[in-house]
Parts: C-alpha cells; structure tokens; sequence
C-alpha cells in the first residue's frame, strides 16, 4: 500500500518573490537610465499587480491523495472525488508545455483539476498508477 499524498504550493515562494523584484528593479532602471514618463513605467508595472497580490495574501492551492479520496484546493476552490469513481486520469501537454488534468469519471463526468494544484506531473503520473487509475497522456491535442 502506497502512503498518502499531501502537495501544497505557497504563492510566497522565493521564485516569485525574486520574479517581482526582477521585474521592479528592470522598470525602476528603465525608469533612471532612460528618463522614462512615471506613467509608462507604471502602466507596465501593472500586470504584476496580480502576483503582488498573491504574495502578501500567500495564497496556497494543493492535493492530497489517500487510499480512498483525491481532493484539491486552490484559493477558494476545493474539491474531492472517491477514487472508486475514477475512471481513469487524463495528463493533456498543452502547447505552452503545461500538463491538464482531468479527471474522468465512471458516470461520464470529467472533473478539471486547478493547474496550480497539481504536483509535478511525472511525479504525479507515478503515484496515480501506484494506486491503480489508469493514468492516458496526450500531447498538443488542442482539447
């Protein structure tokens, strides 16, 4: 018997903490060697608004994986199926090279997993067909 599953992802992880400063410190030097209007330099500094705010709000999504239950969570979103109800694990590469999963069901439903939920997906990939799913990849299927 496999033990059990527990991923979580922090929005505050240092990749994203030296993202933000990176691209701060890129406009803030645009700003001083080009002489930049305030208001240009602060109309692109608004995308990473978004992440900003996933920073201070550590935002987590995660998985867990028992011997009975596959459940998620991402912000507010949460989640859980019986794995007696899964027919098999759809692993989709997109073309931006991301896995999708999802998760098909006996009854015909097909359950998408929140992206920023998932583990790495070899890692994952394994530990589904340790518990008996059948796991099916496509690559750039466009679905």
């Amino acid at each position: 018997m496999t033990e059990p599953l527990r991923y979580v992802r922090h929005a505050r992880s240092p990749r994203n903490v030296v993202l933000l400063l990176a691209v701060w410190t890129g406009l803030a030097t645009v700003m001083v060697l080009f002489q930049a209007a305030w208001w240009l330099i602060a109309l692109c500094a608004l995308p990473t608004l978004p992440l900003l705010s996933e920073i201070i709000t550590d935002r987590r999504a995660g998985l867990d994986l028992d011997a009975a239950r596959l459940s998620w969570f991402s912000g507010r979103l949460d989640g859980s199926v019986a794995l007696d109800e899964i027919a098999q694990v759809r692993l989709d590469t997109r073309w931006d090279f991301s896995i999708r999963a999802t998760l098909c069901l006996h009854s015909g439903k097909e359950i998408r997993l929140p992206q920023e939920s998932l583990p790495p997906h070899r890692e994952f990939e394994e530990i589904l067909t340790a518990r008996g799913l059948a796991v099916v990849r496509h690559h750039f299927a466009g679905r």
